[in-house]
């Protein structure tokens, strides 16, 4: 890739931002001989001095603009900040593409040979973001974020976008720059304005490391800048409300709940549970459910499946008398896919939610969150944060591709802990949900229900998912709503394997809400020994 792009007829020249203030010398020159070290030409160093008071920055910056006409320098009579600052270095950029460096930073030599490509292969596209690592003071490179594609949910929940992050210029001017007062986070406040103003499909992931935060005592890389996290919840509060949602932010120690206002009325859930001769397992999980859960309009389905236990048909018998419960006899043996499908037909909720009976409730809104999920846009199925009895995360939804469909992510966690970076601890758009999946029922039946006689009650759920996802909709992962999973066999036939590998086929191995560069060997989103990345080739000229 050395040098690549010298011969584009129209290459897309790209104005990286570079905001100074008293700036380590050692550090700062390091930063921009990372620019000047691309192997991509079709650049400018946008530098922007905020009123630097060591009078060293100036005459080191004025000997890097005399060495290289590609650097550009602004010195502000006037201390404003990083956004003034920023939009002041904005100012001198000559680029239709706008990148964002910080003064202490590293880029690495093939970024924008990455960008460059990426924006040629897609013409449509407005925003760019990259995977990106963490330098220590050994100058060892540590704590590589290997991150999805454009992830709106989790996007509230934490600034996944980040770096190395490519705005379109155009774009940027016309929102009027960086906002004045969301300091520590204005790039985020950038962010979710742009994200306002584009579709989904122009926001596009570059699956490599191409730039390197440095951890020092200082950095936000450290955490060392706590107003960061306030002017971050001031972003986002602004964001719904110009898009009119009826939420409110919540700052946790992981990042930002958003919580969105429940409809009214509240929509009526038909709960159901398919089971047979687990006595054990369904009173515990009837009990649950009637002590525990605090949302007013439900029903529970129970669908008795051919059981031949006297206690069982006992215990059915007594409960059948609570008018929230109703059941349904399975006498012609059916297949579990007919059993669901025929369920959720009658069921009277105009939202479904079916659970396994291994599961016992938590807490008593469990409900009441999965439900402010699947009310949302374009929601197709939401799962639930799953525990095993000693307290460890059973799963957090699925990851496509594990054990040649799909495995559960997040497995073996201890329930407090954040996950690889925070993906076990905040909502997220996820591809396959499992244990517990709410759904508008109307929907459920649009995409098909579940795949009647070849699938089990793991892969039926990954089909179903897939099937929304194919539709247009997305599927939701919420750490907020939680229960309990007994850990029971689940053992898919062969037939299912090959069933759902045939229908699916490469979209299992590219899991859009998981890293190509993270493995399908576990569920631990641990870096992957050959990533599912395509080799470099360049674009046509254009």
């Amino acid at each position: 890739m050395l040098e690549w792009g010298v011969n584009l007829k129209n290459p897309p020249k790209i104005s990286i931002l570079l905001p100074v203030y008293n700036s380590n010398i050692k550090w700062l020159s390091a930063a921009i001989n990372s620019v000047r070290a691309q192997t991509y030409p079709h650049w400018e160093l946008c530098i922007a001095d905020d009123a630097s008071t060591n009078p060293k920055i100036h005459q080191f910056l004025e000997k890097l603009a005399n060495r290289d006409a590609r650097i550009r320098v602004l010195y502000r009579s006037k201390n404003g900040h990083i956004s003034a600052c920023t939009n002041s270095a904005l100012s001198l950029a000559t680029g239709t593409w706008i990148a964002l460096l910080d003064h202490d930073d590293l880029l690495n030599c093939a970024a924008l040979t990455w960008v460059a490509k990426s924006i040629i292969e897609n013409p449509n596209a407005k925003l760019f973001y990259s995977d990106e690592d963490k330098i220590d003071k050994h100058g060892k490179h540590t704590q590589a974020y290997c991150k999805c594609d454009w992830n709106p949910a989790l996007a509230l929940g934490q600034n996944m976008f980040s770096h190395l992050g490519v705005f379109n210029k155009e774009l940027i001017c016309k929102l009027g720059g960086l906002r004045l007062g969301f300091e520590g986070s204005q790039d985020y406040d950038l962010l979710l304005r742009c994200v306002d103003a584009v579709e989904r499909t122009q926001i596009v992931h570059i699956p490599r490391i191409l730039y390197h935060m440095r951890i020092h005592p200082n950095s936000s890389a450290s955490g060392a800048k706590p107003y960061t996290e306030f002017a971050a919840e001031r972003a986002l509060a602004d964001h719904l409300k110009r898009n009119k949602i009826r939420s409110r932010v919540v700052s946790t120690r992981n990042g930002f709940r958003i919580m969105h206002a429940m409809p009214n009325p509240m929509p009526f859930v038909s709960i159901i549970i398919s089971t047979q001769n687990q006595i054990d397992y369904l009173k515990q999980c009837i009990k649950s459910l009637l002590d525990t859960t605090n949302y007013p309009e439900f029903e529970i389905v129970i669908i008795n499946n051919y059981a031949d236990n006297k206690d069982y048909f006992n215990y059915l018998n007594a409960i059948a008398a609570n008018l929230c419960i109703r059941i349904f006899t399975n006498s012609r043996q059916l297949d579990y896919a007919k059993i669901i499908n025929s369920a959720v037909a009658q069921a009277k909720g105009n939202f479904v939610c079916l659970l396994n009976e291994n599961i016992i409730t938590l807490h008593a809104d469990w409900l009441e969150e999965l439900i402010s999920q699947a009310v949302q846009p374009g929601v197709g199925a939401v799962g639930a944060k799953l525990l095993s009895p000693n307290g460890t995360v059973f799963h957090g939804g699925l990851i496509l591709g594990i054990d040649g469909v799909a495995g559960f992510a997040h497995q073996n966690l201890l329930n407090h802990e954040q996950g690889y970076f925070r993906r076990a601890a905040l909502v997220q758009e996820i591809s396959a949900v499992d244990g517990v999946l709410m759904i508008n029922k109307q929907l459920f039946l649009e995409a098909g229900g579940f795949s009647s006689g070849k699938l089990g009650t793991l892969y039926n759920n990954v089909d179903c998912c897939l099937k929304l996802l194919e539709l247009g909709y997305h599927n939701i992962y919420t750490p907020f709503a939680r229960l309990s999973c007994r850990n029971t066999p689940n053992i898919e036939s062969d037939e299912a394997i090959e069933f759902i590998q045939k229908k699916w086929g490469n979209q299992l191995l590219n899991d859009q809400a998981y890293s190509p560069n993270l493995s399908l060997e576990s569920n631990s989103f641990c870096l992957a020994k050959k990533p599912r990345l395509p080799t470099f080739s360049a674009p046509q000229t254009i």
